[in-house]
């Protein structure tokens, strides 16, 4: 691959708006040319080349040059082949082409309930990647946010066949393919909602509000969003017995509302 380098002597002299014009046109039009490499030669790369380009990203800006660039250079075919194998090292290195992956489909009003023809060739192609696919209507969507009570957006999406919003689909499926669970604490001011790692323990999800919840955990009180919705809240759900009382090996389910007890 040909690569074509432009080095220029900083200038901090003032312009004239032309000047300006035409140095943003010809930046715009450099940038424009820019690729992303996606195909590989085999053939190998002077050492002295690596270094070079290593030493060049090493000086691209960071977060308030905060975080200290890291870069490992592997030489070894065998032990490069073992990286790219070994899941949980790669997932480790966040890289982006290692992230889980959503496909969301942009479909007309009438395919929102069930997709159409191309979306079903996007669903199976993210079945086969083992990665998400999410059906929406961005018209509908547009439409579902100028309604104000949420009985007017129910009511809206009945008349169209769907269950649920295509946000909502999109969140659902996000959470599932990075493992995440959401539950709640209630209390007589306000109520919240928590993000928690499925399969965490009930002092784990404590330590999500505070972490002397976790260190000093004692037990969780647990009514599941089910109950607690079916029996008009906490009390309800007390009176019905549909609150538990569970310890520090209690694995939190998706939707429990929680009520942490602790000493420290």
């Amino acid at each position: 691959m040909n690569m074509e380098f432009i080095t220029k002597k900083l200038d901090f002299s003032n312009q004239t708006i032309t000047e300006m014009k035409l140095n943003s046109k010809n930046f715009y039009n450099l940038i424009k040319k820019r690729r992303s490499v996606r195909d590989f030669k085999k053939q190998n790369i002077d050492f002295d080349v690596i270094k070079n380009a290593i030493l060049a990203a090493g000086t691209a800006p960071n977060g308030a040059n905060l975080q200290p660039w890291h870069f490992v250079i592997i030489k070894n075919r065998s032990i490069k082949k073992g990286v790219f194998t070994d899941e949980e090292l790669i997932k480790n290195t966040n890289m982006l082409t290692s992230k889980p992956l959503v496909y969301v489909c942009n479909v007309e009003e009438e395919s929102a309930a069930i997709g159409n023809a191309l979306s079903r060739e996007v669903e199976a192609y993210a079945k086969a990647d083992g990665s998400g696919c999410v059906i929406v209507s961005a018209a509908i969507e547009a439409e579902i946010s100028q309604l104000t009570y949420q009985e007017e957006k129910t009511e809206f999406l009945t008349t169209l066949g769907l269950e649920e919003a295509g946000l909502n689909k999109l969140i659902r499926t996000g959470y599932s393919l990075l493992n995440l669970i959401t539950f709640f604490t209630a209390g007589p001011k306000e109520a919240r909602a928590w993000t928690l790692k499925k399969d965490s323990t009930a002092p784990q999800g404590a330590g999500k509000i505070h972490s002397d919840f976790e260190r000093g955990f004692i037990r969780a009180e647990t009514i599941s969003y089910k109950d607690y919705i079916a029996n008009g809240g906490e009390n309800g759900a007390k009176e019905a017995g549909k609150l538990r009382v569970e310890g520090a090996d209690y694995l939190i389910k998706d939707g429990d509302v929680l009520h942490f007890r602790f000493n420290v």
